[in-house]
């Protein structure tokens, strides 16, 4: 008998959400969780044993999750190939509406629906506010010579599971983004081995130099969000990230 585990989640259609995000992640990886099946708002996925995580797994999850990239999207925004229901990141619902242009799609989709909210629930000051919706103009302007990726969405260290066969991805919330965006929330959340994960990803896809600077950039969204769901204790490093994307790209 297949060993699953099994999860229900409250959001209405979360759970057929990530098993078209598991399904087409998949497409590109064998290193995604497996859905098993999908009942009303039930998810299983074939079980994984996790064991403690090493340089060479993380190494190989560095490739994996470049092939996942490399395997591309229709536009920013694109949702999980057949799928028209709603995009989460964990229990919060985001849009997702294809769009040519990465910084417009990112400020306008991605961190200012959750700076917003955030300082509507008391969490992030006017002030703070201000300052990322600075950044997010000058996101929204910049010129970024991208194609859209297949990501992740959701890639924080959690999100990263070490089995006895290899690294697994769960849990994600897939559309069509910029690659950096992943490598930038396994930063902010301290992935292990995050070194080999990098060299891992080089091995299939080489980054462009400098592209460590511009991770503050990515983190926006991320931090927006835990702002949001997680209190005012995020909203400092929010504020830090949108100063740091304001020194890079001054508008």
């Amino acid at each position: 008998m297949v060993e699953t585990f099994r999860k229900c989640p409250a959001e209405p259609h979360s759970a057929e959400a990530e098993a078209a995000g598991l399904r087409w992640l998949r497409e590109a990886s064998e290193a995604v969780a497996r859905v098993h099946a999908v009942t009303g708002n039930c998810l299983e996925t074939i079980n994984i044993h996790t064991v403690r995580p090493s340089p060479e797994a993380a190494r190989r999850a560095g490739r994996e999750l470049a092939l996942i990239h490399r395997a591309g999207a229709p536009a920013f925004g694109s949702p999980p190939a057949g799928w028209e229901g709603p995009n989460y990141i964990g229990t919060q619902r985001q849009e997702c509406t294809p769009t040519a242009h990465w910084g417009q799609f990112y400020a306008q989709q991605r961190v200012l629906p959750f700076a917003r909210a955030a300082q509507r629930r008391g969490n992030l000051s006017p002030a703070g506010l201000e300052l990322v919706e600075r950044a997010a103009t000058s996101i929204s302007t910049g010129e970024w010579d991208i194609t859209p990726a297949r990501i992740h969405g959701d890639l924080w260290a959690g999100n990263l599971l070490f089995g006895e066969q290899g690294p697994v991805f769960i849990d994600p919330a897939a559309h069509g983004g910029h690659p950096q965006t992943d490598l930038a929330m396994l930063d902010l959340f301290g992935a292990p081995h995050l070194a080999e994960i990098r060299a891992g990803y080089q091995e299939i896809t080489a980054l462009p130099a400098g592209w460590l600077e511009f991770t503050a950039v990515h983190q926006l969204h991320p931090l927006a969000v835990h702002t949001l769901t997680h209190g005012a204790g995020y909203a400092p490093a929010l504020m830090n990230a949108a100063r740091k994307t304001l020194e890079l790209l001054p508008g």
